[in-house]
């Protein structure tokens, strides 16, 4: 559009504008009527700035980009092995994670010789598990004696707080 036609655009619209800020004013009152006529000088404005042949320009670059998008199968290929990139990364992290194909580092709930016996007690027993501990942990907090010590510092502390305030 040349400059022409966007002033006549603007003279439109801050024209039409005034007319609803008239009628506002007089069918409901100044507070609404301030607001749209502050409203209609936003189109005046904005060709004052040149910020409406920025914003077409903008507009068109967008929709010339997302054409390229949408119709060059470079970019489709281009997504596919983004995709396909993002799958992997996120297969090995899963198989990281459960121990799978990972060398030279064994399964934390794995024990193997040489682990067993730096585990093992002094007396041959087995150190205890991870397992062992949480099923104590359990027990500790289901058990209903109230005088059974809590698992942690921080726990104790709040224990306290509630049997000073009768809540335990």
């Amino acid at each position: 559009m040349d400059d022409a036609a966007w002033a006549a655009l603007t003279l439109t619209l801050t024209a039409l504008g005034a007319v609803g800020t008239w009628l506002v004013w007089r069918r409901r009152g100044p507070a609404p009527a301030l607001r749209v006529g502050g409203l209609t000088l936003l189109p005046l404005a904005a060709y004052l700035t040149d910020t409406l042949q920025m914003a077409t320009r903008i507009g068109t670059a967008v929709s010339d980009w997302a054409a390229g998008l949408v119709l060059s199968p470079v970019v489709w290929t281009g997504i596919v092995l983004a995709g396909v990139g993002v799958g992997l990364v996120l297969l090995a992290g899963s198989l990281t994670a459960r121990g799978i194909g990972v060398r030279g580092v064994q399964r934390e709930g794995a024990v193997g010789p040489a682990r067993g016996a730096a585990l093992a007690g002094a007396d041959g027993s087995a150190a205890p598990t991870r397992a062992s501990r949480a099923d104590r942990r359990a027990a500790t907090a289901s058990g209903s004696g109230k005088g059974e010590p809590a698992i942690d510092d921080d726990l104790a502390d709040i224990e306290a707080l509630l049997r000073k305030r009768g809540i335990s």
